[in-house]
């Protein structure tokens, strides 16, 4: 049998296809829900600056917490599947995203700033349009770093029966069987490297764009 007559054999009786579909399904959901809470959060701790310390202790907090572990905390409240999963992807992706962006609104160039209040915008409308679009290309590199958290923590939700591309690699550990560890590993692998390369070429164009620095 032939290298490709092996993957093939792994993608059919794995049913990749189908596990990818479910893959990148909680995926997506996770990765919106994270840039939606950590750049609300961001806006909310820039406005209120003493409640910063006492965010980012928090998830600081969970960011420390195995991935394994806070599973184990989450099926109590949200059962087995796909909800604990989304949920730890998104508990472990909100601190990169929220930090970043904090980072971008805090530090646009003062430059920007006096201009703004030049021309009469109010302490808002600086915010949604000056500092929010400036602080562009921080929150993209948050996001990448929160990409790579989320491909990885979907594939351990298999372990919770959540599907995706953790069922295969579970299977083939279980089983031994090395062409399914093989194969399920390197697409997961490729996915990531995939979408860490679009964030990446998003990022580069953010930073072209505005480059506030």
């Amino acid at each position: 049998m032939t290298v490709i007559d092996t993957i093939l054999s792994v993608w059919t009786v794995h049913q990749i296809t189908l596990r990818t579909i479910q893959h990148l399904y909680m995926f997506s959901i996770a990765l919106i829900l994270s840039i939606l809470i950590g750049v609300t959060l961001a806006i909310l701790v820039y406005s209120n600056p003493k409640l910063a310390n006492i965010w980012f202790n928090v998830l600081n907090v969970i960011e420390m917490i195995p991935e394994l572990a806070l599973f184990i905390f989450l099926l109590p409240i949200l059962g087995l599947g796909e909800k604990p999963t989304i949920a730890a992807c998104v508990l472990y992706s909100i601190l990169p995203i929220m930090r970043n962006a904090y980072t971008g609104l805090a530090h646009v160039s003062n430059e920007y700033i006096e201009i703004a209040r030049a021309i009469g915008l109010t302490k808002n409308e600086i915010l949604l349009k000056i500092r929010l679009p400036m602080a562009l290309p921080l929150i993209s590199s948050g996001i990448r770093v929160a990409v790579v958290y989320i491909m990885g923590i979907v594939t351990l939700g298999g372990l919770i029966a959540a599907g995706g591309l953790g069922v295969p690699l579970q299977a083939g550990i279980y089983r031994y069987d090395i062409p399914a560890i093989i194969v399920a590993a390197l697409w997961v692998g490729t996915l990531g490297v995939f979408f860490d390369f679009i964030a990446w070429i998003i990022e580069n164009r953010l930073a072209r764009r505005f480059n506030p620095w």
